[in-house]
């Protein structure tokens, strides 16, 4: 049965000098999550773990320790294990995540509960948030700047021959433990599975040694070895389709359950297989929207940044709204590689939105100039534009340019470069651990939650 909290308890009663070593930022952080707002939105989710999860059963973590360890876990960047342990072994985290005396829940079970989460909720948060930075005078929309950054997905760097041994792999995998629970669902014995997937590594490693090697001999033989390597792919995904249609008429929920990530697998393989074939077996140069670079994380996007050491990444553009305070209001998960100049405009109107009233300067980098969107935001009533024009200027738009108000908005406007890596270093955005779609909108949003919270208690302690 799903819980609010635990019985109050004061931990620094019992042990004064507590309050007194408390940092005052983590205390001021400890009276901002006090809000009834935050604590509904997360427990309308949690409450769908099950039909009867409000009313029936031994009692959960409560709603109030899930939400305040979280956030925890966000602000200082640990993995679950180590929020854990920390809080744990922290009477201050203790009271500050009010858990008391109890019984800290496992990472497991903190893990179960955070995959409910859903990302509608963690924007809702946001809003909350910085509702709350209003009413505390920490901002009141009068700057905006944006920007975008890349936050990557936990694969490793893609290639042909690593995919299609990943596909290989795990969908052998699947058909094993299918086989345990319905053999005759399998045309395939256990060994004929496992020998499939050694096969699978070897030749990727075969492919890997050849890639090394130079001269034509070298390209002939490349070409044999990943049309073997598709072959022997092709035929692991025939075999999982009628392992899938197989298990489906089986009543046993592991069959269902194989059933359903064969069903999940095989369409993303069969992408690999055809992507391989166009690029290396029929040199045609295959554009990034039609390519798949994860079995895992299929969301994950091909973005080219030109960023030196790193001109290519792989994962998702991450599109944020800061106001001054330091106050991040909005962010989005972009799809692909988008056309960052197309979200000048949605950002000023969520602004507008959310303030009751445009910005009066909005700031941005060169990537965002455009005449059409300084056309819509004069429109929309913003004084100061400071989107600079790339490339070569007239007199006239470099005595634009030089005017005092746009060279201090612009260097307002660097201000979000230091945000960024605070934010990739602090709150780990460089990188998500959380799995699929729905997982990277609660790594960033929960990071940004933790950013903001954070700054607030910072300005107001």
């Amino acid at each position: 049965m799903l819980i609010d909290r635990y019985d109050p308890l004061n931990l620094f009663e019992r042990i004064p000098s507590l309050g007194m070593q408390m940092d005052p930022v983590l205390a001021q952080l400890d009276r901002l999550l006090d809000q009834d707002d935050m604590f509904q939105a997360v427990k309308a989710d949690l409450a769908k773990r099950y039909p009867q999860t409000l009313t029936v059963g031994r009692h959960s973590t409560p709603v109030e320790v899930i939400l305040r360890m979280l956030l925890i876990k966000h602000l200082y960047g640990w993995s679950f294990e180590e929020t854990e342990h920390f809080v744990a072994d922290s009477l201050v985290l203790r009271q500050t995540c009010r858990v008391y005396a109890e019984h800290v829940p496992d990472d497991t079970t903190l893990i179960r509960w955070a995959k409910l989460i859903q990302p509608a909720t963690v924007q809702t948060l946001l809003d909350h948030v910085t509702a709350l930075a209003r009413r505390l005078k920490v901002t009141n929309g009068r700057k905006l700047r944006i920007d975008g950054t890349v936050v990557e997905t936990n694969i490793h760097h893609p290639s042909d021959s690593t995919l299609l041994n990943d596909g290989v792999r795990v969908l052998s995998r699947v058909m094993r433990k299918a086989r345990r629970v319905a053999v005759d669902a399998v045309g395939w014995s256990q060994t004929q599975l496992e020998d499939a997937a050694k096969q699978a590594k070897a030749g990727m490693k075969h492919i890997m040694d050849v890639a090394r090697q130079k001269g034509e001999p070298a390209a002939d033989a490349l070409k044999t070895a990943y049309r073997e390597l598709v072959d022997l792919t092709q035929t692991v995904v025939d075999q999982a389709q009628q392992t899938a249609e197989a298990l489906t008429t089986t009543a046993n929920a592991v069959a269902q359950g194989c059933a359903d990530r064969l069903e999940e697998l095989v369409p993303r393989v069969a992408q690999v297989i055809e992507q391989t074939t166009r690029r290396v077996l029929q040199g045609e140069k295959v554009p990034a929207p039609e390519k798949i670079v994860s079995l895992f994380e299929p969301h994950t996007a091909i973005l080219r940044k030109g960023k030196p050491g790193k001109p290519v990444e792989f994962g998702r553009m991450l599109w944020r709204d800061e106001v001054e305070g330091g106050i991040i209001t909005r962010y989005q998960l972009l799809i692909g590689n988008p056309d960052e100049a197309a979200q000048v405009v949605p950002s000023v109107d969520a602004h507008i939105a959310c303030f009751g009233h445009p910005p009066e300067l909005v700031a941005g980098d060169r990537g965002l100039h455009s005449a059409a969107n300084e056309r819509d935001l004069a429109q929309r009533k913003v004084a100061q534009i400071v989107l600079p024009k790339p490339g070569k200027k007239s007199a006239k738009r470099l005595a634009y340019e030089r005017q005092d108000w746009f060279i201090a908005g612009h260097n307002w406007r660097a201000g979000i470069e230091g945000r960024i890596s605070g934010l990739k270093r602090r709150h780990k955005l460089n990188r998500c651990r959380y799995h699929g779609d729905a997982g990277m909108h609660r790594w960033v949003g929960f990071g940004l939650l933790a950013h903001d919270l954070r700054t607030i208690a910072r300005a107001t302690a």
